[in-house]
């Protein structure tokens, strides 16, 4: 294989779009609406429907393996993608954007959800075992620069363009626009990079491939699989709710209950200070587990994640005039939530295991986002019905029935543990395959 083929040319940007859009969809389109006047209720239900895409993705993931190669796949989606972004910011500046620039969202959505089916392919048949497990952490790493660069950057830049010309509808119509441009340079460099191995593999790889119906029905089999779905579906009925109110109630005014914060605001301290301890908790949560296994810390980190929804609480009542509070509280709920989720993802991995593992995994995660995208649906009625304030409280308690169902659930106690055997095979084998390019 070439040198500029290398997993260390593709492998982060590669990554990197897959967060990307995913985080402008999900996260910067909940800031761009409050700020052009869309209501609590239609932001909820609205920017939560755009989770179903992630949804119901075990259900088309079979053609992404049936029809062209996974490489044709994500460059077409990245490039739909970048068109659909170019099109939202083209229609901000009309009186009907709102449910235009929904429709154009939910074009991305689907083409991003194929873009993560793909490229997850495309890492396991490009890589050797060993090299994917190396590269692990490179990918989780780009994925969360992604985010930062989605909630950081591009949220600052909505903010200062607001701050310029004095129009938020112009400033926002830049930004998407900007992001379309973005998304596009990340698709011709994916282009460029990515190694084509798909040619001699697809073949053999099919011939193993079992039926979709077949591997539906496994998944169903497992051992616990009702408390499983109980738990994967409520262990984030709290988060859900929050993620979507959050930042409405950052940015309204304190007459309302809000923080009374501009966009800008939220930009630097929810997207680079809250991402930041987002990343740091992340690589603590994996390094915790892999020393010590997932019944270890499993209640500790799902604690640490749901505990921080109190310092929401105490914002909501008493409304501290220094915005030091607010830092503190992001910077510890971001913590929080990135060292707790390790251990929800770490006992997916757990679920998904066997010899259908890529489609397992992809369905336990497609439960995931269902249990995100109903309650999401439903958190701007909620909070206008209870006030900021008796909201956290809510949001407080509904983490309590995943706490609950986690006691139940049955699992080796040392899994996700690294053995000291294991590591040393691990780094012989790494560096008997360095120099094996055609791996690659």
């Amino acid at each position: 294989m070439r040198k500029d083929n290398s997993p260390w040319f593709w492998i982060p940007l590669l990554n990197f779009a897959s967060g990307f859009p995913y985080a402008i969809i999900i996260s910067v389109s909940v800031i761009m609406y409050k700020s052009l006047g869309i209501n609590n209720e239609d932001i909820g239900v609205y920017t939560s429907l755009l989770y179903l895409p992630w949804v119901i993705k075990p259900l088309w993931s079979p053609f992404i393996d049936l029809y062209a190669t996974k490489r044709k796949w994500f460059l077409a989606m990245q490039l739909v993608i970048a068109i659909a972004f170019l099109i939202v910011g083209l229609t901000i500046p009309m009186s009907n954007f709102f449910i235009l620039s929904l429709a154009v969202f939910w074009v991305a959505a689907f083409a991003s959800a194929s873009n993560d089916v793909a490229s997850d392919g495309f890492y396991m048949l490009a890589l050797a075992k060993e090299q994917q497990s190396f590269f692990l952490g490179i990918r989780s790493t780009f994925y969360r620069l992604s985010m930062l660069t989605a909630n950081g950057l591009i949220v600052i830049l909505g903010g200062f363009l607001e701050q310029k010309y004095g129009d938020k509808s112009k400033a926002w119509s830049y930004t998407m626009i900007i992001v379309a441009l973005i998304m596009a340079f990340l698709t011709i460099y994916n282009f460029l990079t990515t190694p084509k191995v798909e040619v001699t593999k697809v073949a053999a790889e099919t011939e193993n491939k079992q039926s979709f119906g077949v591997v539906f029905k496994t998944f169903f089999q497992k051992k616990q699989i009702g408390i499983v779905l109980a738990f994967i579906l409520l262990f984030r009925l709290g988060e859900s709710q929050l993620l979507k109110m959050l930042t409405p109630f950052l940015i309204d005014e304190k007459i309302k209950g809000g923080m009374g914060l501009t966009t800008e605001d939220v930009g630097i301290i929810y997207g680079t200070f809250g991402v930041t301890a987002l990343v740091i908790g992340g690589i603590l949560g994996g390094i915790a587990i892999s020393k010590r296994g997932l019944g270890k810390w499993m209640l500790p980190m799902f604690l640490a994640m749901h505990l921080p929804i109190i310092g929401f609480i105490l914002l909501s009542h008493f409304h501290p005039e220094s915005i030091f509070y607010v830092y503190a509280t992001v910077i510890a709920e971001q913590f929080g939530y990135g060292f707790g989720f390790a251990a929800f993802m770490m006992y997916l991995i757990y679920i998904a295991d066997g010899e259908s593992k890529t489609s397992h995994y992809s369905i336990a995660t497609g439960f995931m986002a269902l249990g995100m995208m109903l309650p999401g649906m439903l958190s701007g009625f909620i909070q206008e019905y209870l006030g900021y304030g008796n909201f956290f409280i809510w949001v407080f308690l509904a983490t309590i029935p995943g706490l609950i169902l986690s006691r139940f659930l049955i699992f080796p106690a040392d899994f996700g543990k690294k053995s000291i055997e294991n590591e040393d095979t691990f780094e012989q084998k790494k560096q008997n395959t360095d120099d094996t390019d055609d791996t690659n």
